[in-house]
């Protein structure tokens, strides 16, 4: 066992403040992570004030970890000391039932272990990257190419396989139309990586004032759903709908702008439950569809695909001690468009 500084809300809807974890011996197949930057996600203030169901406290978020083995097991076969890696949402699965076995982790039939407010196969509890140092299986860990800057990797691994995953699953590309609800930390990875994949983009967005940014990411169009004439206008347009936002919709009037066969997508996770009349997917054959993360090896193609097409996350680099104040703003939609934390701050 190792003490490591963090960073942890000791109790719902605490501030968080420093502290102090154990992470666990590096055993034959871990590798043990000098941690460089984690990314903040809309997640890590959901779950650390309750939003989502009961929380095992205290909680130490963060699951867009980026950063460099400093030391490996003896079984360890992928990673070398010195490698740029990162680690997502989850650090182990059961890997036995037929979801794992097909490279599904994320959809783990006993469910998988995430990064952080969760309990490992020992019962331990789980804490994530808003700290030194992190231990994970290397089945769970991810190479960061090299033409990608860490820092702007991190929010990759939530983000950018939150947002990659669903857009390859409903086949976003050439000839196809997509849209994406919302500018935020997920949304303008959606764009950018819509983009990159060929598909005409729209972003579907309250107001206009995120406009400018969204052209330069890569949509095609931008709309402010705050004018009913932009649910006229786009009646029938697209192929895909990637909601990213965690606030009710208007799930009607969203259904409303598919074609016929079209699916809108959440990723984006409301704390309340929505309602939908089911007529607005009847007429039209839609679906109305979520998807979670990614498996493993699609984490690390959709990586290698950003690499490829030479871009990470837009972020605003901050100290540890600016968390509290970055939450409050990430709630405030006042990011561009995803902070992330210098670990050498903790």
């Amino acid at each position: 066992m190792t003490t490591v500084a963090a960073y942890a809300a000791p109790s719902a809807k605490a501030p968080l403040e420093r502290t102090t974890v154990e992470r666990r011996a590096v055993g034959e197949f871990d590798v043990l992570i000098d941690i460089k930057f984690a990314g903040i996600c809309h997640s890590d203030i959901h779950q650390a004030r309750d939003g989502w169901g009961e929380g095992i406290f205290p909680v130490v978020p963060g699951h867009e970890i980026a950063g460099v083995v400093t030391e490996t097991g003896s079984g360890v076969t992928k990673f070398a000391v010195g490698d740029r890696v990162g680690v997502g949402c989850m650090v182990d699965s059961c890997r036995e039932c037929d979801n794992c076995k097909a490279g599904l982790e994320q959809y783990c039939a006993k469910g998988n272990t995430g990064t952080y407010n969760a309990l490992d196969k020992n019962g331990d509890p789980t804490y994530g990257g808003y700290s030194t140092h992190i231990v994970v299986d290397e089945k769970y860990t991810l190479r960061i190419p090299d033409g990608l800057a860490l820092d702007e990797a991190a929010p990759l691994l939530c983000a950018g396989i939150t947002t990659y995953s669903p857009l390859k699953h409903w086949n976003a590309g050439p000839g196809k139309k997509v849209a994406v609800v919302g500018m935020g930390g997920l949304g303008h990875m959606g764009v950018k990586i819509a983009h990159a994949l060929g598909a005409e983009v729209t972003v579907l967005s309250q107001s206009l004032r995120k406009q400018e940014d969204g052209l330069k990411l890569g949509a095609d169009h931008y709309y402010a759903t705050s004018d009913p004439k932009t649910f006229e206008t786009l009646r029938g347009t697209f192929d895909i709908i990637l909601s990213t936002v965690s606030a009710p919709l208007d799930f009607g009037a969203y259904l409303s702008l598919l074609k016929t066969d079209g699916a809108l997508v959440n990723v984006g996770a409301p704390e309340e439950p929505i309602s939908v009349n089911l007529f607005s997917l009847i007429g039209g054959r839609k679906s109305l569809s979520g998807s979670g993360i990614g498996g493993i090896q699609e984490t690390q193609d959709m990586l290698d695909f950003c690499a490829e097409h030479g871009f990470g996350a837009e972020i605003e680099l901050i100290g540890a001690s600016e968390i509290n104040e970055a939450y409050e703003r990430v709630l405030n939609s006042d990011v561009r468009y995803r902070f992330v934390i210098d670990a050498a701050t903790i």
